[in-house]
């Protein structure tokens, strides 16, 4: 297998996938305890309600952590290295695991600001983040499916 590693296909995970296509980062609200999540997951991580709704987020976020990989786990990495991973935690509260980029010239820092940028690969849709932050171009108008 030498494409790039996916999470199981679900009808939450879907829409999630569709909304990067469509260039939207989408996050999982609760309605009953109010926790923002990604993942996409079919309830609530802090309360296992199935009560929820989609919400668009902004695309801006703080590095809370990252890292540089020097070494390919799998092979779909072998030609990107070093690439640099991080977590980060989106302005409206959920943290997700994604790729840092630009981050060649400048190295990162905790709660450096970045921007949510899309990257389309082997008919796949991603998020990254870019450091330094840039603002984007123009805000969101698409709705969150839901």
């Amino acid at each position: 297998m030498t494409g790039r590693p996916v999470g199981e296909p679900t009808a939450v995970a879907e829409a999630y996938r569709r909304a990067l296509a469509d260039e939207r980062l989408i996050f999982q609200r609760c309605s009953v305890c109010a926790n923002a999540w990604l993942p996409p997951r079919d309830e609530c991580p802090r309360c296992l309600a199935d009560q929820w709704s989609w919400e668009q987020a902004s695309g801006r976020a703080t590095v809370v952590s990252w890292v540089v990989y020097h070494t390919a786990y799998h092979p779909f990495f072998a030609d990107k290295l070093p690439y640099t991973v991080a977590v980060v935690e989106l302005q409206e509260g959920p943290r997700l695991i994604s790729n840092l980029v630009g981050t060649a010239d400048v190295a990162p820092g905790i709660d450096q600001v970045v921007g949510a940028e899309f990257v389309h690969e082997s008919e796949q849709s991603l998020v990254v983040f870019r450091h330094p932050y840039r603002t984007p171009a123009a805000p969101p108008t698409a709705t969150a499916p839901g």
